[in-house]
C-alpha cells in the first residue's frame, strides 16, 4: 500500500465513500497514515461516517491529484482500531491536535482499510497497484 499511501498524500484531500443504508455517502478525508503496510483513516466517533463504517465496513477511497488527470480508487474494509500506539502515531503524523487533545480521547476513532485493493491511473496508464 505504499504506493497508494504516496499518492494519497501527494492529493492532500481524498474522498471516502460509505453506505448509509441503502444510499451511497462520500465526503472529503485528509489525514490518512501508513503502518505495518496498512492504510489508516480517523474520524470522530461522533459521526455519521462512523456508524456507517461500523455497520457496512466496505469502503471505497477515491482521490485525483491536483493539477493532473492521474487517480487512485481504493477498495476495501474498515476495521476499527483500538491500540493507543496506533491512535498516538495517527495523531502526530497527521497533525490531528487541533480535533483530539490526545489519543485517549473517547471522540477519537481510527480505522485500519484491510483486503485493500487499490487502482492508480498515471500517465495514461490504468493498472492495479
Amino acid at each position: 500500500m505504499s504506493k497508494a499511501y504516496d499518492f494519497l498524500k501527494e492529493c492532500g484531500v481524498f474522498f471516502l465513500a460509505t453506505m448509509d443504508g441503502q444510499t451511497p455517502a462520500m465526503r472529503p478525508f485528509g489525514a490518512v497514515m501508513e503502518h505495518d503496510g496498512q492504510l489508516y483513516i480517523s474520524t470522530a466517533n461522533t459521526k455519521a461516517v462512523y456508524a456507517q463504517m461500523k455497520t457496512h465496513p466496505t469502503v471505497q477511497i477515491s482521490a485525483i491529484k491536483p493539477g493532473t488527470r492521474e487517480w487512485i480508487r481504493i477498495n476495501g474494509q474498515a476495521e476499527e482500531v483500538t491500540d493507543q500506539a496506533i491512535k498516538q502515531k495517527m495523531l502526530d503524523e497527521c497533525a490531528l491536535g487541533r480535533h483530539f487533545s490526545t489519543s485517549q480521547d473517547p471522540r477519537f476513532a481510527i480505522f485500519k482499510i484491510t483486503k485493500a485493493e487499490a487502482w492508480l491511473s498515471q500517465n495514461g496508464q490504468f493498472a492495479k497497484i
